[in-house]
């Protein structure tokens, strides 16, 4: 019988993510006697960039820069959207993590609190999913946007093709 801890699964019998973090169970399941599981530095990344967009109060990823440059992308592959891992940049070992996150917050937001909420956040996405000990998320305010400050101008279209 599965433990439904661990080992909850779809309907498909795809794994679901985790309920409980391995870490805090005590369990590393990355290296076992039939291989050796390896997560790319991009995932982790898209992971707890995700994790942290979901708190209220950030309004974007990333320095003024990668901001500006993930929207030049945007226009010439035709995606509008910031990619899921702009302004996080991640360490990955093979049981630990460490993350580091760039936020534009929105004005009136409790800085501290905010950044609190990010932490706890993408240390449980991370965990959760990956499997990985996060050591230390570390965040970095760039900006803060104000209500009914103009939004970041995207170029133009074209007139003529």
């Amino acid at each position: 019988m599965p433990d439904t801890m661990h080992e909850a699964t779809t309907e498909a019998g795809v794994p679901r993510a985790r309920t409980q973090s391995p870490v805090a169970s005590g369990e590393q399941s990355l290296t076992t006697s039939r291989g050796r599981t390896t997560i790319s530095d991009t995932v982790v990344a898209k992971i707890a960039g995700l994790a942290a967009r979901d708190v209220s109060g950030v309004h974007a990823m990333g320095a003024g820069t990668a901001r500006a440059l993930g929207a030049m992308r945007g226009i010439m592959v035709g995606d509008k959207t910031s990619p899921a891992h702009q302004g996080v940049s991640v360490e990955v070992g093979e049981r630990q993590a460490a993350v580091d996150v760039a936020l534009v917050v929105e004005y009136g937001t409790a800085i501290p609190d905010l950044a609190a909420a990010v932490r706890r956040n993408v240390i449980t996405a991370v965990e959760r999913m990956c499997g990985l000990e996060v050591t230390e998320v570390n965040i970095k305010i760039d900006d803060v946007r104000f209500p009914g400050e103009e939004r970041e101008r995207e170029p133009e279209e074209p007139r003529v093709r």
